[in-house]
């Protein structure tokens, strides 16, 4: 049956909510029992996980877990004004829900606590084990892989918030307290389970299901982006104890997963069926989504069906509260495949936009405007999700296009794409290869990873421009950046580079950084660049000269005594409204300041109190995350 990703189930399928997590009525029994009759049915109640956990782009103003609106700007990536968003300095009064409904947590880029979704699904595998003979082997192995691979995506998810969370195997009665409450159980159990539950979806879930519907090879993506997750998050954290006290962090653990990985990566590259065939600007702007072959998955969006977003509009303006800084510039490569400072490419140490836009890596150009914009708040545009059409008649005339302003954008959002398999594939090597006895990463496997990405298609505005295509990474001639953690093998550093060149806005920054134990990226005092934008020219590029793009108008004139440059020297000069000539240098964010001090602690989220207080009144014990 073939549907597009917005279908929600029926509303005969959806269970009512009580006030305590898991205290919910079970499904009417006229309903349950004459539902279950065969695949039409199951595959009724599976459409309403779709817009649970491939949100896309989100749906008019709701957008949880989308780029831009949904959570995706809290990373070492983005610098707004003033002070930075903070992490959790105290432990919630409350934190839990019992919705269906996921809403992000963005210092996690997750779901908060609860587990009506886990209940959702663990009815899904209680009704195909009960009426299992409405099915053929192949059907029920096929709809039960279907089901795994939903509470693999929701415990992963969880896991990567709070670490020790409830496992719940089955659905849970109505007057089952013991098991309604029960405390946590360690992170290494509940990502066993998970792993299990993986090795089954590899083995029995249908190759082909239909367009656009989970099938094999999408779960195996999942599966290598959950799977290299724990694994390194099991390496960095080596040795941390669980809520029990007892150590949940692991280097055989770390193997394990880091294998699986790859072995869910390989089931996709292998295939055959994905290749990177279109440029990087279409993955994100096409109207269509169908066909191409780097996408495994897509939202579509339709306007004759009135099913709109508004990413696009909002993607790179003063909406978005926060934009790129300098240090996220400079970790860009150039287009011989170096960093800046080691790069022999013409124009490698300018940073201005014009320049940056044709000297680096073909997709800054795909990413961010060719021009200053006053509209960031660090004067560069991200424009990833927006067309180029769009931001040349946005900067001609200082209007949007009717189909690119509020929610009446309806550009397709791939949920997964080729390129995070091969980079979670290439990465989940390295780290067997470095840590685990795995075999050493060769030539051939950077030509299937980083190799293959940097080949895809030239956009035809890139190839306008005269963009050039990033030299390939060679085994025997990796960058030495001087920057590079001490800590950190080169390759482990460049695929990581990969990583933050690809998935700008995506959500996947803060997971990394939770997964490397890399936090001290987000004490912005630790690096002075990412108080600072790109070299701008402010009386060419913003001023009243002419040539001015007509957005950016004027904006000296409103900013005296607030604009201030960082010259090459390192001095900080401020606008006074005679000295025009000298504003010109590393854009100063206005008023930007650190973050408050985090501490360790941060790497995972507390449960809230009002939920410990309720087991309490219960008879039982919640614990509380480690360090909180």
């Amino acid at each position: 049956m073939k549907k597009s990703l917005y279908a929600i189930a029926a509303s005969l399928l959806l269970l009512c909510s009580c006030e305590d997590l898991l205290d919910r009525p079970a499904l009417t029994t006229v309903v349950d029992n004459n539902f279950w009759r065969g695949e039409g049915d199951v595959r009724l109640y599976v459409n309403g996980f779709y817009p649970l956990y491939f949100e896309g782009y989100g749906v008019d103003w709701s957008q949880e877990f989308a780029p831009v609106r949904g959570g995706t700007s809290f990373c070492d990536d983005f610098t707004s004004e003033g002070t930075q968003s903070r992490f959790e300095n105290k432990v919630p009064t409350s934190r839990g829900s019992s919705s269906e409904s996921r809403s992000c947590f963005e210092q996690y880029y997750g779901p908060s606590w609860g587990f009506a979704r886990i209940h959702k699904v663990n009815i899904l595998i209680d009704r195909l084990n009960e009426y299992k003979d409405n099915f053929t082997e192949e059907e029920y192995n096929h709809w039960m892989a279907i089901a795994y691979f939903f509470k693999i995506y929701e415990y992963s998810d969880l896991v990567g918030v709070f670490g020790d969370v409830p496992y719940f195997e089955t659905t849970v009665r109505d007057l089952d307290f013991d098991t309604q409450y029960k405390d946590r159980d360690s992170r290494q159990l509940v990502m066993d389970k998970v792993y299990d539950m993986c090795e089954f979806v590899l083995e029995n879930m249908r190759p082909d299901d239909g367009a656009n519907n989970v099938n094999l090879y999408v779960a195996a993506a999942f599966i290598s982006r959950f799977m290299l997750y724990e694994g390194t998050w099991q390496k960095y954290h080596d040795g941390e104890e669980g809520c029990d006290g007892k150590v949940n962090c692991d280097s055989e653990h770390a193997k394990k997963y880091l294998e699986m990985a790859v072995k869910a990566a390989e089931v996709v590259m292998n295939s055959g069926k994905y290749s990177f065939g279109s440029s990087f600007k279409d993955l994100f702007v096409s109207e269509n989504l169908a066909g191409n072959p780097e996408v495994l998955l897509y939202r579509h969006y339709d306007e004759a069906l009135q099913v709109r977003h508004p990413i696009g509009s909002y993607n790179g303006g003063s909406d978005s509260g926060s934009n790129v800084n300098l240090e996220y510039i400079k970790a860009f490569n150039c287009q011989d495949g170096k960093p800046w400072s080691i790069s022999s490419t013409p124009g490698a140490d300018d940073f201005s936009v014009a320049n940056l836009v044709k000297t680096r890596d073909p997709r800054f150009f795909d990413t961010f405007w060719n021009q200053v914009n006053i509209k960031s708040n660090t004067m560069i545009y991200c424009y990833k999700f927006a067309s180029y059409e769009a931001l040349d008649h946005f900067y001609k005339t200082g209007d949007k296009l009717a189909n690119w302003q509020g929610i009446y954008n309806t550009n397709d959002c791939p949920i997964m794409r080729l390129a995070e398999v091969v980079l979670n594939w290439i990465e989940a090597k390295a780290e067997l290869a470095q840590s685990f006895g795995g075999p050493a990463v060769t030539q051939a496997d950077i030509d299937k990873s980083i190799n293959a990405i940097r080949d895809r298609p030239l956009s035809a505005a890139a190839e306008k421009a005269g963009v050039k295509k990033t030299a390939h990474l060679q085994i025997a001639s990796i960058p030495k950046d001087p920057k590079r953690d001490s800590d950190v093998p080169a390759l482990i550093w460049e695929i990581r580079r990969e990583r933050r060149m690809e998935f700008l806005h995506e959500g996947n920054r803060i997971k990394d950084l939770l997964r490397w134990y890399k936090l001290d990226y987000m004490d912005y005092d630790t690096d002075p660049d990412k108080y600072l934008g790109p070299w701008v020219d402010f009386p060419k590029e913003a001023g009243t000269e002419a040539g001015t793009p007509e957005v950016n108008k004027n904006f000296m004139n409103a900013r005296i005594g607030v604009l201030q440059v960082q010259r090459a020297d390192g001095s900080v000069v401020k606008y006074n409204g005679a000295n025009a000539d000298q504003m010109v240098g590393f854009y100063c964010v206005r008023n930007a300041s650190n973050r408050e001090t985090f501490f360790d602690r941060s790497y995972m989220a507390p449960v809230g109190q009002q939920q410990i207080d309720e087991y309490k009144m219960r008879g039982y014990h919640l614990s509380q995350t480690v360090n909180w």
